[in-house]
């Protein structure tokens, strides 16, 4: 029993000194030793030859073909007043009275069954569909039996992502966040100087590395020239929890949220040691005055990290940018927007908080094959004269839409989980009853 024992610890050992030799110093100084690499150029080949042989196998079934982003509807593009006009082509206009006919029901009626059938909001929080099974059985393609060799492929291939690399990205996992909470509180001690603050930012940034070598994560920034500055706002769109291990590997950005119990808030409290995350009790959230005048004054301390704000308030599939909050553009700061795109092809990074809890996601993504994205940094931005918090964060928005191909939305992230305002209803009341209602002017 004590041999057996012996060779437990001596293989831990050899497994420890593997991981710390060949991903964590070199994580921790930011460079690769070729083995992300050479993983990521197996897995493509591997995933290229398994596309070919099912193409060749079901070349027969068009639905493979066409792009999984259609949707089950084809859409008509033009406004409610050019549909409403179509339907009203062959009906004569009336003598007197208002333009209204009950045909117009038709219109309302065909867009009421469109969004019980598929909205523009709830598809938002499904995972993005795939055009081929990429080896994965979470995915829209369940495993099918297609041949031998790609059978064989898929089942080593859980072998890999479930018995090698799971065991090996979880530990990477408990020792970036330990060394995280171990290296800011160290940090915390230190009297407020150039050091500290030097020290802070590399502790942050060398444990996020670690972290992401942990989900073995391939990521292409881009303009680096755009980087948010000290004393600015970064706001990016929001897939999930790990959009911030994505950013921070690049750089340090003071933290914005709810104070947490638990191992979350063990890692708020050693963080805020170091560097002046702006972390807000649970009563503190609903008060908008506090909460403006304490970003206030953290973006007017030139010395202090850009603030990093996901404006959607929720995370969305990887496929569209929804509206953002206004909270963070009444500031008066200079926005640096971000657009985060990641690869489906190898892993779902969308996080659906409704149906997975915050382990059971981060226990997929330990699963997939990898965690491909790309960053754009785009160029800052400000308010312009005239222009309102509201029309302000439209533009960023769009902006970001634009950049990281994602769809521009205007729904409120928050009808994920609640019913659609009053104020939408009435918008849609409105746009009508200003076609049929004809102002009669007397003398």
């Amino acid at each position: 029993m004590e041999d057996f024992w012996s060779l437990a610890l001596w293989a831990l050992e050899i497994w420890l000194y593997l991981i710390v030799g060949l991903i964590m110093v070199p994580a921790m100084f930011g460079f690769s030793l070729g083995i992300s690499e050479t993983y990521m150029t197996i897995l493509v080949k591997t995933l290229e030859w398994a596309t070919l042989k099912i193409q060749k196998v079901q070349a027969e079934e068009q639905t493979l073909k066409a792009s999984g982003s259609n949707g089950l509807i084809q859409r008509e593009d033009g406004s409610m007043e050019e549909e409403l006009e179509e339907l009203r082509r062959s009906r004569p206009k009336p003598p007197v009275g208002g333009d209204f006919t009950l045909s117009d029901s038709f219109y309302f009626t065909r867009r009421g069954i469109e969004s019980i059938v598929e909205d523009e909001v709830t598809q938002r929080f499904s995972s993005e569909e795939l055009v081929l099974w990429n080896l994965l059985t979470r995915t829209n393609n369940d495993f099918q039996f297609i041949s031998v060799r790609l059978t064989l492929v898929y089942s080593l291939g859980i072998v890999i992502r479930y018995f090698i690399l799971a065991p090996l990205r979880i530990t990477l996992a408990c020792i970036g966040l330990t060394w995280l909470v171990i290296g800011t509180s160290a940090v915390g001690f230190l009297p407020n100087s150039r050091m500290k603050f030097w020290l802070s930012e590399w502790v942050h940034v060398m444990c996020y590395r670690i972290c992401a070598r942990g989900l073995s994560a391939t990521i292409r920034y881009h303009n680096r020239e755009n980087k948010p500055q000290k004393g600015g706002i970064c706001v990016a769109n929001h897939t999930s929890p790990i959009d911030i291990v994505i950013l921070c590997n690049d750089g340090c950005y003071a933290m914005v949220g709810q104070v947490h119990g638990g191992l979350m808030g063990v890692l708020q409290r050693a963080m805020v040691r170091s560097c002046p995350h702006v972390w807000f009790e649970r009563a503190e959230m609903k008060d908008r005055h506090l909460v403006t005048k304490r970003l206030k004054d953290h973006v007017n301390d030139k010395t202090k990290l850009p603030i990093l704000i996901f404006p959607e308030g929720t995370c969305v599939n990887n496929t569209s940018v929804m509206m953002f909050k206004k909270g963070s553009f009444e500031i008066g700061a200079t926005i640096y927007p971000v657009a985060i795109k990641y690869d489906p092809q190898f892993g779902d990074a969308f996080w659906n908080s409704s149906k997975y809890s915050m382990v059971s996601y981060l226990l997929r993504m330990m699963t997939s094959w990898a965690l491909v994205c790309n960053v754009w940094y785009l160029p800052a931005m400000h308010q312009q004269e005239g222009e309102d918090a509201v029309q302000f964060a439209n533009r960023v928005k769009s902006v970001i839409a634009h950049q990281g191909g994602l769809v521009d939305l205007q729904w409120d992230g928050g009808l994920k989980r609640a019913k659609v305002k009053e104020s939408f209803k009435e918008e849609q009341q409105k746009q009508y009853s200003s076609m049929v209602v004809v102002l009669v002017s007397w003398a």
